[in-house]
């Protein structure tokens, strides 16, 4: 973090202010519609169908996509990076980011959606991972499916993909990837209201707003992923 002083806003007063908020909230309100109608045709798009057999392997050893539904409708599955044989500083920090914003799933239960990370490396080394970090959501390792789960896609990039289940028959309906992501995250969209933002160099900022987070290594301080310092601290044990 740099101790240099930032540049700031222009001051005005009350009824100054007001009024530019009111321009911009014109385009929230429009971002918020433009948001509402990409679901509603992400809502219509087709759908294809997944091998429900596909093997997973979870805290009981071997299991299937299928089973991963936990008897509901529908399942919303996160593949994480990993890192084969590296330690737990060295793990994907952006999917570390992403999943430590998933704490409660019971909103999701409660719309007929499971929630489950699908590690793309071993259990026994991703599991440990999990309990350093605190995490209690589903965990598998789609190792033994994944060149057939993530079909046409970069297999070892993140990827969050939804299935369906009309009884024992499994269907993808959506996925995305990169960006696509931080749909699972509530930092970002908080920094994104305040007046320095994401302080990323790609962003799109003022003259002397700071921009101390390099490219690359936006959710890494001090050589590990941000989240784990507090795990460090609390003396959890990091060994995979």
């Amino acid at each position: 973090m740099t101790n240099e002083k930032a540049s700031l806003p222009p001051a005005v007063d009350r009824a100054a202010f007001e009024a530019e908020l009111q321009t911009l909230r014109a385009r929230e309100k429009a971002h918020t519609r433009e948001g509402d109608a990409i679901a509603a045709a992400r809502r219509r798009l087709p759908m294809v169908e997944v091998d429900p057999t596909l093997e997973l392997t979870g805290a009981q050893g071997p299991t299937t996509l299928l089973d991963a539904f936990e008897g509901r409708q529908q399942l919303i599955a996160y593949y994480f990076m990993w890192h084969h044989g590296h330690p737990a500083a060295e793990q994907c920090q952006g999917c570390t980011w992403c999943t430590t914003q998933v704490a409660e799933l019971s909103y999701l239960h409660s719309r007929d959606i499971t929630y489950a990370v699908f590690a793309q490396g071993p259990y026994s080394e991703s599991s440990r991972y999990r309990d350093f970090m605190g995490w209690e959501m589903p965990w598998y390792s789609a190792l033994p499916s994944l060149e057939t789960l993530l079909v046409g896609r970069r297999v070892g990039s993140m990827h969050l993909v939804c299935y369906l289940r009309d009884g024992d028959r499994v269907f993808e309906t959506y996925w995305t990837t990169l960006r696509g992501v931080e749909a699972m995250d509530y930092s970002y969209a908080l920094m994104d209201l305040t007046v320095y933002g994401r302080r990323e160099q790609w962003e799109d900022s003022p003259a002397g707003w700071p921009k101390e987070w390099q490219p690359g290594y936006p959710k890494v301080l001090n050589g590990r992923p941000i989240a784990q310092w507090s795990r460090i601290e609390a003396g959890r044990s990091d060994q995979l």
